[in-house]
């Protein structure tokens, strides 16, 4: 009994604190409820920009003017919650805060999405900015416009978004503002006097920003008398609460308790949890058109991104806004790196993939790693991301395959038509080309590159994209020192190591960024890795004719450095269509048998030596060659 009341007045006093914080809130936030919102008073905006140009520094100094959070170094990077983003010092998940701001005596709601740089997660940026009206493009004053800058800009123009350029950290000795603002003046035709100065870091001119944002940016176009209807911008999961959706209400107004449904399954169900983020959560009774809100529907219901949340009244066969589809550049194997685990990494992928909607998953097996998955992924920092964030939140450890892009063939013949079900066949996995007498012709996935560079690289820029069979589009000059080159070049050319050559020729002054141009014909054929004749699945590739030999050459050079020597000899070969083209022999580590001999006749020696060829052949006839598991991505790389 005595033990029963302790742990009775523990967990009283654990979460004594939660719940005072949660009435605090509420009880300071009276205006934060749907039905005391006018809905000229809300901005939704977000802040858009290229890498380390400081949009979650930004972020930091809103959150502070606004009261959210208090200064101090104890608070950086607030936004960035996950622990890869502290890492690495990136943002990888657009997050939303909603803060309340007093100006002219009026107080205004701010939905603030911060948003990843990286074109990696480029769909975070699309998806954040279907809730905003406005952008803040955030341009570095010392590095000037950069790749994504160009990006966002054409997708914010794209929307039709109001832009506020914003030139941040002008505290700094090198910064130009007046050569950045000409910049922007050539490329985009944004006039010089409509460019905000601020230093994020230090705080200047951030105030000034924040009136701006209300001032420019208009409130949003919504129907607050209609049905509610919302669609969904980002989901994930909670242990206890399932899964939990960040919506935009398009029209009319929500509250705990209302019965709602899903477009896709149109199933009823009912509002359990509604919040603000503030960036915690802040829950609410109510809420209105034109707001962002956490919204969920309990253990055993749960939406996607893209879908939609509707009143239980509104039509089967009403129209709504969707999502964009993500249109996926790297493919990759994850297998667990024991069998009995897969459950549990099956569980940890599921939870995951809610909260990166720009993952597709699909079942796969393998001869050598067993039942796995093939995920779908927009580039290969995204998939190191996907794989560390797997480790670090949910403690599953997974076996990487070599990443692949998606290629496109075109089958001939009706019995192959009939088999592939239709005449042309998208393929993720290399193993599943179908037979080289069934494909009429291949199609190679092309990207628009866009590189802004100083002048004085333009040679060495030209020759990497020659190099990687890009072919020139027109160039434009950005200013006197800076150009804006554009290539179309094949995806399997850049997503694997592209960005990191193009910086080191360049000393890390050039940017890079690329949109999809679809499936073009190229000269394709499929090369496989066999290890002492045994085929590698994991590692079988599809490349371009010409580069065959040299891509041969690489992956065989750069196993026999990655392998561990074994006890047997291992040949490495590089197989297409039973042709070898490359071959590098791994020596077996070796036991000299003889070192106990000290005399005698030489027959001992000669039947010690016999007797190891012999055990070495039947070793060799039943080995299991063993390779590290970061083999499988690290060895793509140039």
């Amino acid at each position: 009994m005595v033990r029963l009341i302790n742990n009775i007045k523990s967990l009283f006093f654990t979460n004594s604190s939660r719940y005072a914080r949660i009435i605090t809130r509420r009880l300071n936030s009276s205006d934060a409820s749907g039905q005391n919102i006018d809905v000229k008073k809300i901005r939704n905006f977000s802040i858009v920009a290229h890498v380390d140009h400081g949009k979650s520094t930004l972020a930091d100094r809103l959150l502070e003017i606004t009261g959210t959070i208090k200064p101090g170094a104890e608070n950086a990077q607030v936004l960035d919650q996950l622990q890869v983003e502290r890492e690495r010092g990136i943002t990888v998940k657009a997050v939303t805060a909603s803060l309340n701001y007093t100006y002219n005596n009026e107080t205004y709601l701010l939905n603030l999405i911060d948003t990843p740089g990286h074109v990696d997660f480029s769909n975070e940026v699309v998806r954040s900015i279907t809730a905003c009206q406005g952008v803040i493009m955030l341009v570095d004053a010392n590095e000037g416009i950069q790749a994504q800058t160009v990006a966002v800009y054409s997708l914010a123009k794209k929307n039709n978004l109001l832009i506020i350029p914003t030139l941040n950290k002008v505290d700094l000795p090198r910064a130009d503002p007046a050569k950045v603002k000409s910049q922007l003046h050539s490329l985009f035709k944004i006039e010089p006097d409509s460019v905000m100065s601020i230093s994020a870091k230090r705080g200047w001119g951030v105030k000034e920003l924040l009136e701006a944002v209300i001032t420019r940016i208009p409130p949003p176009s919504v129907d607050t008398k209609g049905h509610f209807r919302a669609h969904v911008i980002d989901t994930w999961h909670d242990k206890y609460r399932g899964v939990l959706c960040l919506i935009y209400i398009h029209s009319g107004k929500v509250q705990v308790g209302q019965a709602v449904k899903w477009k896709s399954d149109l199933k009823p169900h009912t509002v359990k949890f509604l919040a603000m983020l503030r960036p915690s959560e802040d829950p609410v009774e109510e809420a209105v058109a034109g707001q962002v809100v956490m919204v969920g529907c309990g253990p055993k219901a749960g939406g996607k991104v893209g879908d939609q949340l509707l009143a239980k009244e509104v039509g089967d066969d009403d129209e709504g806004s969707s999502a964009p589809p993500v249109k996926h550049m790297v493919y990759a194997g994850i297998f667990p790196a024991d069998q009995s685990q897969h459950p549990q990494l099956s569980d940890s992928i599921k939870k995951l993939a809610l909260n990166d909607s720009a993952v597709t998953v699909t079942p796969d097996s393998s001869p050598a790693l067993g039942q796995g998955w093939r995920i779908g992924f927009l580039g290969l920092l995204h998939l190191e991301v996907f794989t560390q964030r797997l480790l670090q939140e949910y403690k599953a450890e997974a076996i990487l395959t070599a990443p692949s892009v998606p290629y496109k063939v075109k089958i001939k013949g009706a019995k192959a038509i009939k088999q592939y079900k239709g005449d042309e066949v998208i393929v993720t996995n290399p193993l599943l080309l179908p037979d080289v007498k069934n494909i009429e012709e291949y199609y190679e996935p092309f990207v628009i590159g866009t590189i802004i560079t100083p002048v004085e690289y333009i040679g060495a820029v030209t020759t990497l994209c020659h190099d990687r069979r890009g072919t020139p589009l027109p160039s434009n000059a950005v200013d006197d020192n800076m150009t804006m080159l554009q290539y179309v070049l094949p995806l399997s050319e850049v997503v694997i190591d592209f960005h990191d050559t193009l910086k080191s020729i360049t000393s890390g002054f050039a940017s890079f960024d690329y949109q999809d141009y679809g499936f073009h014909p190229s000269a394709l054929v499929r090369m496989d890795i066999l290890l002492n004749g045994i085929l590698v699945d994991e590692l079988s590739t599809i490349v371009h004719t010409s580069r065959l030999e040299y891509n041969a050459r690489r992956l065989t050079e750069k196993l026999k450095e990655m392998i561990p020597r074994q006890m047997v000899q291992v040949a490495i070969q590089a197989v297409v269509g039973g042709k070898v083209l490359a071959r590098e022999t791994l020596k077996a580590y070796r036991k000299d048998v003889t070192a106990k001999l000290y005399g005698g006749d030489v027959t001992r020696k000669k039947k010690l030596l016999k007797q190891q060829a012999e055990g070495k052949k039947k070793m060799r006839s039943v080995a299991n060659i063993r390779i590290p598991r970061n083999t499988f991505i690290d060895v793509l790389k140039r």
